[in-house]
């Protein structure tokens, strides 16, 4: 049977949140099998887990954040996604504050310390939600949707005024078929404009964001020292956090994600309507690793 997957050893990561600003530290856990995502609160008198799950989302404001027993934790999407990439099904989050680190602004220091932790695969079966039908979402004249497709692609198109943006290609098109997690998303750091920062500190966020965690923009320029590591990576960037988001289904996808100007709140909001129309999907195994459509996670599967 194709299994689910968990870390081999326990690593830890520190660094700053992005919209707090604060110190936090990450250590991911081994987590048994059926356990799912958590992430728990260690700061607190009392340590609190919160599921990471669709139903536990409380605010979409420029990251994703959830919550249980009234507490929470926010910009888990690159955490998120990079779970998704390397198909970890069960792992315990702890945080020492209540936002997991920015990092470099990507997926990929999340990635480095999950494989030099290790994965190794548990016994019991690993599940998928496959798509049998179109679901779709629009607010004004932005949408996202989900669509049947025996594997794993996602297409994004963001549409900036900037010239900046508009000299670059802002829509992406990955199919993971043909290629993989890592190499095409896992790098794409968040991105922001000059003009919006202060506008952003005023609302509370942004607090911890530099050079070193974010591509920092004006109207016509690229700030960062080292540029850009994909020539179109925004774009790649908001389809990262698409997978992080999704990802809060609790399991990978077999099916075609599309979005046209999409965030973590329409996200939200098309994860919500595939849950609630229950025809228009299935939970499947596979027995043979051979069986799995290329999703996502297939080549991180493995063999063994």
């Amino acid at each position: 049977m194709v299994k689910q997957r968990t870390l081999t050893n326990v690593i830890t990561g520190t660094g700053v949140g992005l919209h707090t600003g604060v110190k936090v530290c990450l250590t991911l856990n081994p987590a048994p099998a059926n356990t799912g995502v958590i992430f728990r609160r260690v700061d607190l008198e009392d340590v609190v887990e919160i599921p990471a799950r669709v139903e536990n989302v409380s605010n979409t404001t420029m990251s994703t954040t959830i919550e249980s027993s009234g507490a929470s934790v926010s910009t888990v999407e690159h955490l998120m996604s990079a779970f998704a990439g390397l198909g970890v099904d069960n792992v315990y989050v702890d945080v020492t504050a209540g936002e997991v680190p920015i990092m470099d602004g990507s997926a990929h220091p999340f990635v480095f310390l999950m494989e030099s932790a290790g994965l190794e695969n548990q016994n019991a079966p690993k599940k998928f939600i496959r798509v049998k039908k179109k679901v779709m979402v629009k607010e004004k004249d932005m949408w996202a949707k989900f669509e049947p497709h025996n594997g794993f692609k996602i297409s994004f198109t963001i549409d900036f005024e900037q010239p900046v943006m508009k000299n670059s290609n802002q829509t992406v098109n990955i199919d993971f078929a043909g290629t993989s997690y890592k190499n095409s998303l896992s790098r794409a750091r968040t991105f922001g404009f000059m003009s919006d920062l202060e506008t952003l500190h005023e609302a509370g966020l942004a607090q911890g964001a530099s050079y070193h965690n974010a591509i920092v923009m004006t109207d016509f320029h690229v700030l960062n020292e080292d540029q850009l590591r994909y020539n179109d990576e925004c774009v790649r960037h908001k389809a990262l956090d698409a997978v992080g988001d999704i990802y809060l289904l609790g399991h990978s996808v077999i099916g075609a994600f599309s979005a046209y100007k999409s965030g973590h709140y329409l996200n939200n909001l098309l994860l919500q309507e595939l849950q609630a129309n229950e025809s228009a999907w299935e939970l499947v195994e596979f027995d043979d690793y051979e069986q799995v459509p290329d999703t996502l996670v297939r080549p991180a599967l493995g063999t063994a």
